[in-house]
């Protein structure tokens, strides 16, 4: 429940306590922006049988009948409607409203998260809502101007080239030294501006140099190809040949072995 709570009414979206990086012009828009959701939107559902004077009328999101005595929730701030229990859920999350706190905006009930991200973009770093009049955006989401930085060395990426890892930024430099796959062919890294191919859950290069039959170099982009014991093939017939210089290489290895004369003699 203690989660629950945390995640459906974040603290630091009316508590400027929770928020002491904020700028005193920040703090005056929190204090007012928490203000005029408290007075505007904010309710706690009654959880009670449903009256004789509401028997039958449908529930408000699934619209399933409730008759007198079922149990239901009713919300003032939205007139005399009522909604079965496990029906009492933000439109946006669809999670049970803890405690039935709800927000409501436009006839709809809201948990206090995203009733909040109606009007405010949330730093997906630190968690606050932003109240800057700059922020950056990237992959569809949104970060203090300060917060967008490198998830291993904290750099700042702010005009810079990134790569996202895990849902969050990286730069060039971390990425090719801790998370870049090794080429199958050459076995260089992979970089942050080389294009990549997978097949199998291998890495190759995209060029022709490195993306190409084993036996013959056809390029095999955009090609049909074959894969047997991590090489590449643009036909079984270059597979089979390759099967077949193994093992006459094999044979040779181990006739040579054969004969070599012994350590005594």
């Amino acid at each position: 429940r203690a989660r629950a709570l945390l995640q459906q009414l974040p603290p630091q979206d009316c508590d400027e306590r929770y928020c002491p990086e904020l700028a005193e012009e920040e703090r005056r828009q929190l204090r007012a922006f928490s203000a005029r959701r408290r007075q505007e939107a904010l309710g706690q559902g009654l959880a009670c049988p449903v009256p004789g004077p509401c028997h039958g009328c449908p529930c408000r999101k699934c619209g399933r009948r409730l008759n007198k005595g079922d149990p239901g929730v009713s919300a003032s701030r939205l007139g005399d409607q009522f909604w079965h229990p496990s029906c009492f859920s933000c439109h946006f999350c669809q999670q049970q409203l803890v405690d039935l706190i709800y927000f409501q905006q436009d006839g709809r009930i809201y948990c206090g998260r995203h009733h909040a991200e109606l009007f405010r973009p949330r730093c997906a770093s630190c968690d606050q809502l932003i109240f800057m009049e700059e922020c950056i955006e990237a992959e569809g989401r949104r970060w203090h101007l300060e917060h967008f930085c490198c998830l291993e060395c904290d750099e700042p990426l702010r005009g810079q080239r990134y790569v996202m890892r895990s849902g969050r930024p990286c730069c060039r430099g971390c990425f090719e030294s801790l998370f870049a796959e090794p080429c199958q062919a050459c076995g260089d890294p992979i970089g942050a501006d080389s294009e990549e191919v997978t097949h199998q859950g291998l890495h190759w290069h995209a060029r022709a140099a490195c993306f190409c039959c084993s036996l013959c170099r056809k390029p095999l982009r955009g090609q049909p190809l074959a894969c047997r014991r991590g090489r590449l093939f643009c036909s079984d017939t270059c597979g089979r040949g390759q099967d077949a210089s193994s093992t006459a290489s094999s044979d040779s290895s181990d006739s040579a072995f054969a004969s070599a004369p012994s350590p005594d003699s």
